[in-house]
């Protein structure tokens, strides 16, 4: 994988390690369902913030085909959205939120300085 941000792709059980784990930039990973309705107005929304920072990659992962991958990261609820550095889970959240907050957390997982409440 490149160590530059900005990428968008499909992540799968057999290919997380290397997109993410050992990514050389920090990845949101959008763990999201076709079937999940706040999953498809996040997704464009998340997609537009990573491709605008540039700095962070954007992983995603169909859990209904990557159950053992959602278990593994204790996904119970749609969508689930994590930040890894360094092959690490730094931070998350789980449903929907605004373009602002969305941006808001790449910057923070970008830089590595804390989302603002």
């Amino acid at each position: 994988m490149a160590d530059k941000g900005g990428r968008v792709f499909e992540s799968t059980q057999s290919t997380f390690e290397k997109d993410v784990l050992d990514a050389g930039v920090p990845t949101v990973v959008d763990f999201y369902a076709s079937w999940c309705a706040p999953c498809k107005m996040l997704g464009p929304i998340i997609d537009r913030a990573v491709q605008q920072d540039g700095r962070v990659n954007l992983a995603k992962v169909n859990v209904d085909e990557n159950l053992d991958l959602a278990a593994d990261y204790k996904i119970s609820s749609l969508p689930t959205v994590v930040g890894f550095r360094g092959g690490q889970p730094v931070a998350a959240f789980v449903g929907m939120r605004p373009p602002p907050a969305v941006a808001e957390f790449v910057q923070s997982l970008a830089t590595g300085e804390p989302e603002k409440q």
